[in-house]
């Protein structure tokens, strides 16, 4: 089994899960609003098809995705919205056909990719996990925004632990992206697991802690919450000050809900 199969799984299971969602909506159901400002549900599932269509591209032809980085260096601030109005346009039917099969042909990529290989990003290569995992992020965070459009409530999973892994490692980024130094000591996060169990990352001796729920801490890193409404606390000040800046996914720092 490749080191990515397992978050594979866990990526495909996620994309069903908010498919369920979308299936049944009519076309009036994709234009409900979503608590990102300015997006549709067609808009969050847009954005979902383009990101797993540049993502296959990564694996699979490396000179265009070149091509869709001087693209996004020609427009760092506004080439994910475009794409995601432009395709926000295809009709529903074909829209959610179209990221079946993408995503489907991305997990079977990223199955396949050999051992070693670093995949072309948008930030540093990444391996195959890597990349699984930062679909399996974005996947469950724009759910949770059709979600909150529709007024469904997303039970939590086990799948969160990678998600939670993903916000652990880019403690340092968030400070950089907000131009604040990372700490140069360890933190120590203890998270309770949907099934009630610790999942913990750091020495449990560490002056610097995190401690709240998984799905709280997911609901942070992603921005999806306000800290206010979040079961999870800090111990220190560097702790307390990553809380405020803390994002998982690339690029500028977030606005947070």
């Amino acid at each position: 089994m490749a080191a990515a199969d397992p978050i594979v799984d866990d990526l495909r299971d996620e994309s069903d899960a908010l498919d369920a969602l979308v299936a049944p909506l009519d076309p009036a159901g994709w234009a409900t609003p979503t608590p990102a400002p300015g997006w549709t549900i067609a808009h969050q599932i847009a954005h979902l098809l383009w990101t797993d269509r540049t993502s296959l591209t990564s694996i699979t032809d490396e000179p265009s995705f070149g091509e869709v980085l001087a693209a996004a260096a020609a427009d760092p601030l506004g080439f994910v919205d475009k794409a995601a109005e432009e395709l926000g346009l295809t009709p529903p039917d074909q829209l959610l056909d179209q990221w079946r099969q993408t995503r489907s042909a991305l997990h079977a990529a990223l199955r396949g990719v050999a051992e070693g290989r670093k995949l072309l990003w948008f930030g540093p290569p990444m391996s195959a996990a890597s990349m699984a995992t930062a679909r399996l992020m974005e996947t469950w965070a724009h759910g949770l925004d059709v979600a909150d459009a529709l007024g469904a409530v997303v039970q939590p999973s086990a799948r969160l632990k990678s998600i939670a892994h993903l916000g652990v490692r880019t403690r340092d980024f968030a400070f950089s992206v907000h131009e604040l130094t990372p700490p140069a000591e360890p933190f120590f996060v203890d998270l309770t697991a949907p099934d009630g169990t610790r999942w913990t990352w750091g020495p449990e001796d560490a002056g610097q802690r995190v401690v709240g729920s998984a799905m709280d801490f997911c609901c942070l890193v992603t921005q999806r919450r306000p800290l206010s409404e979040l079961d999870v606390v800090a111990e220190g000040p560097d702790a307390a000050r990553w809380l405020e800046v803390a994002q998982a996914f690339a690029g500028p720092p977030g606005k947070g809900r």
